[in-house]
């Protein structure tokens, strides 16, 4: 008999990909299917980011890069992280990986261990509690609350910290809610992280250019005084359409950038050359197709929310950011599962239980908006018809 190491029972998974596999088993069968449930842009790479990762290939970029990725790349990084934000970046605090999740890993394999505190956001990314409890160390979550607007509240964060914190991960905007976090909130919390200088701060920032209503995107890198203890994880995935590419990107502070370096080395060796090209091309090509999709994606969402808004015991706040509505099922008297498998197998409409994204999710489903118009109208009339 196989034995494995009791810490792989405390790995958890990303039910997202369980309902896209049922989704499929489904549609393969012949079903008509529509598919809310990835959170996966379904606009093509745009075409000469494409043609960049081709060139790159029969230019001959077949070997290893290094660990931390291609120089070039690294620069563009920084260049663009201080256009949109306007905080210098240096280069060498640059890392390159394989999409958002290796730094998600990376930092909390770092910092966690038995006996250590590791705040998330609760309903949150499901990679951030699982690996925290990998690591050993206890999660702490940070309740988001639907009256919030799914955004955090910062003398709440601040109230949990304890001796034992040793991260807070944060997340705006935010997957699975779309919360945006107002810039007040943060300036508060980083005002009273001035009373635990020891408390490293995570900040996914993988949404930020996908915001709506007039909101704009707050970074933490425009917080000098805790740059020293900043890991900003960002990339490619959903702003450029680029989620098969496995490509991102963290800002480290300079005193863990050799430990997230080595475990590049021993993890992954380095990312692929053509998807670092390509990367190159996103960062430095044209922007249009980007703008355009995120227009796209504001009028879906609009649209969504007033269909959602519109059923038999269902309220949905406006997601302020991402491409996700987080609705409000309590007043159809199902559970967040039950909805789910509700929704899938008597209107063929997949989603994802907001149970899915821990416990806080209860009473709620996640709705990814990137799928056509055509289909979100779709979708919401057929679960209308089953509710």
């Amino acid at each position: 008999m196989i034995r494995m190491a009791k810490s792989v029972d405390r790995l958890g998974t990303e039910s997202a990909f369980d309902v896209l596999a049922r989704a499929g088993k489904l549609a393969a069968e012949g079903h008509d299917i529509i598919n809310l449930g990835i959170g996966q842009p379904d606009f093509r790479t745009p075409e000469h980011i494409v043609e960049a990762g081709i060139k790159a290939l029969r230019d001959g970029h077949h070997g290893y890069t290094p660990a931390n990725g291609l120089p070039v790349l690294r620069e563009a990084v920084a260049a663009d992280l201080e256009n949109r934000h306007g905080a210098s970046v240096d280069p060498e605090c640059v890392v390159v990986v394989p999409g958002g999740k290796p730094t998600m890993f990376f930092a909390i394999m770092l910092l966690g261990e038995p006996g250590a505190e590791i705040m998330y956001p609760n309903p949150g990314f499901p990679i951030y509690e699982s690996v925290i409890r990998y690591s050993g160390a206890t999660p702490v979550p940070i309740a988001l609350e639907e009256a919030r607007g799914f955004a955090f509240d910062a003398d709440t964060v601040l109230g949990q910290i304890t001796p034992a914190t040793r991260l807070i991960i944060v997340n705006s905007p935010a997957n699975p809610t779309g919360g945006v976090t107002p810039k007040a909130e943060i300036d508060k919390l980083v005002a009273g992280l001035a009373d635990w200088p020891d408390v490293v701060l995570m900040s996914d920032e993988i949404y930020s250019q996908m915001l709506y209503g007039g909101r704009t995107h707050v970074s933490l890198l425009q917080y000098p005084e805790i740059r020293d203890r900043l890991i900003l994880l960002d990339g490619w995935s959903k702003t450029y359409a680029m989620t098969g590419w496995r490509l991102g990107y963290a800002v480290w502070p300079k005193g863990m950038v050799d430990a997230a370096v080595r475990l590049c080395i021993n993890d992954h060796s380095c990312v692929n050359a053509s998807a670092q090209f390509a990367g190159l091309a996103a960062l430095t090509g044209p922007q249009d197709e980007v703008q355009a999709m995120v227009a796209q994606f504001d009028t879906r969402r609009e649209v969504i929310v007033a269909m959602l808004n519109d059923l038999p015991g269902v309220h949905c706040a406006d997601p302020g950011g991402a491409f996700y509505a987080f609705p409000n099922i309590e007043g159809t008297g199902l559970t967040a599962r039950a909805a789910q498998d509700l929704f899938l197998s008597d209107a063929g409409v997949a989603t994802v239980a907001g149970t899915s994204f821990g416990a806080m999710g209860e009473g709620f489903v996640r709705f990814s908006y990137a799928n056509s118009l055509e289909n979100i109208e779709r979708a919401i009339n057929k679960i209308r018809g089953v509710l």
